[in-house]
Parts: C-alpha cells; structure tokens; sequence
C-alpha cells in the first residue's frame, strides 16, 4: 500500500481557473519523490492542498490509507521560507515540534542535538537565526521539520530544500542528501522498535492473563 496518495486533485484560487487539475501522486515506503515545473505550474499549490492548508475542490489525499483531505497537522511541510521563531535558539527551534508534543524543552532539545553536526550545524545551537546564514537557517528548519511526525507516521514536504541558497553546488548536496535520508531511515527505524516493543508488551501481558 502507498504510503502517501493524491487522487484526482483539482484546486482552483476562488473558484475561478484550475491551478493544479485531475493530479495523481502515489508515494510508497521508504521513496522520496521530486516535482519539477516551470515557476507558477502549482507545485506549491500541491503541496499546500496535501499538507491540508487548501481544500481541494476536487479529489482526496490519503496517508496509509485514511482519507486526510482538507485537515492539517497530518504531514510535516517544511516552506520555502524556514520560518524560524527570532527570539529562539536554533537548538530551541528545532525542538519546538517536541516541545509542543509535550515533551520537557531540555529533554526535547537533548533529542535534537545529535543531528546538527550531520547537518553542518555543529556550533550553532545557542545561536539565533539572524546570525545564520539563509542556506544554514533552510537547513536548521529541516532537522525542525524531520522531528515533527502524526502518529508515527512521517511524509515530509520539502519545497526546494536543496535548491534555493546553493543551485548547483555539487559538494553540498550529495551530504544533506545523505543526512536526511539517513534520518528519516533512523527515524523509521526507532518507530517500528518502539511498535515491536509495545507488540510484545502486549503479548505477554495477555500470556500472564491465560
């Protein structure tokens, strides 16, 4: 089963011409899938409506199944701008996913540290996103967006996460490539131990019962 579906999806800004019209996108486990377009061809506007933030007016988007057209919260979506809080750390703003989800900030932004030296932001923890460059902050918002998850279920939309502070730069991308496709592996990793773990939690608790 696909991890990630978009069926039909039409979406038009006050119902007047089509941006996007009858899109079909199908994301399986563990795939990561790149849109290309001219500039104004509604990748965003895609984007926007499987996120949850616009309704289509046509069509359904479905995760694991479950019908989540028009309701936001249920995939992280990470902007072409990094909308970094000015008054928080970059640590800070990187836990806040956690943060939000209950866990205590100390705890949240233990969590979050192991990940900024994959990422090249190694030093810049205390530091405030005005002191960072664009291409830095772009990428402190990805370990942001990379903490935040539904229910154990992750699909991240990441608009030109590569592209936009450094085009071509053939050093740079293979690295962050690496990185975030091995945080998302490790991620995956931890939530399936976490699932075994209750699983046979479970089990023996109804063993002990018989």
């Amino acid at each position: 089963m696909n991890r990630l579906e978009a069926r039909n999806i039409t979406y038009s800004y006050d119902n007047k011409v089509n941006v996007i019209e009858n899109i079909q996108l199908s994301v399986g486990e563990g795939e990561i899938v790149c849109l290309l377009g001219v500039s104004g061809g509604g990748k965003t506007t895609l984007f926007n409506v499987i996120s949850g933030l616009n309704r289509p007016q046509q069509g359904e988007i479905l995760l694991d199944g479950e019908d989540i057209t028009g309701v936001p919260g249920k995939i992280s979506y990470m902007l072409q701008k990094d909308l970094l809080l000015p008054y928080r750390t970059i640590e800070a703003n990187a836990a806040l996913p956690l943060i939000i989800r209950g866990v205590k900030k100390k705890e949240a932004i233990a969590k979050v540290n192991p990940y900024f030296a994959e990422f090249g932001l190694e030093g810049t923890q205390k530091m405030y996103p005005s002191e960072l460059s664009g291409g830095m902050r772009q990428r402190a918002a990805l370990v942001q967006r990379s903490r935040y998850s539904h229910k154990k279920r992750n699909a991240p939309l990441v608009p030109e996460c590569y592209g936009k502070n450094r085009p071509l730069d053939s050093v740079y991308h293979p690295r962050y490539r690496r990185s975030y496709s091995d945080l998302r592996q490790n991620l995956s990793s931890r939530r399936q131990a976490r699932y075994n773990n209750r699983r046979d939690y479970h089990k023996r608790t109804e063993t002990e019962k018989v």
